[in-house]
């Protein structure tokens, strides 16, 4: 494998992607799903696999409102709960940061991890070879 320096790395937007912790990838599927939505609309949609209390989570939003993840709408006494982040926006925050701390930066070597690393079925590589073939595409366009 070649210097990691020499290999492709994924471009930076604008504005840096965001990283959640599980607790807040957690708390923002239930809120992508169901948005506006109370803090006990989360606490009860996550009660069962997570066990976790109403303080918990009203803790944890109004953290990630402070962070800029959530957004608040107070009507009278009610506070609803509103994504600032596209699901898109949360998954490529975690794919850089992994493609950062594990591959420092570098997409071939990931690449490579993966196909040699992981069972990819004749199904997965067609799919794979799709996807490159469109971005290629894209490029001569």
């Amino acid at each position: 494998m070649s210097d990691s320096r020499s290999q492709p790395r994924l471009g930076r937007r604008a504005a840096e992607p965001s990283e959640l912790t599980e607790a807040e990838w957690t708390i923002m599927k239930v809120v992508w799903e169901h948005e506006p939505c109370a803090a006990g609309t989360v606490q009860e949609a996550l009660e069962k696999s997570k066990g976790w209390a109403y303080s918990t989570v009203k803790t944890t939003m109004d953290r990630m409102s402070r962070k800029g993840l959530l957004q608040i709408r107070a009507i009278r006494n009610l506070q609803l709960f509103s994504s600032c982040i596209r699901p898109e926006e949360a998954k490529r925050g975690e794919i850089l940061k992994t493609l950062k701390r594990a591959f420092d930066g570098a997409l071939t070597p990931m690449v490579q991890f993966i196909l040699e690393d992981e069972q990819l079925s004749p199904e997965d590589l067609a799919e794979l070879r799709a996807m490159i073939d469109s971005a290629e595409g894209r490029e001569t366009s």
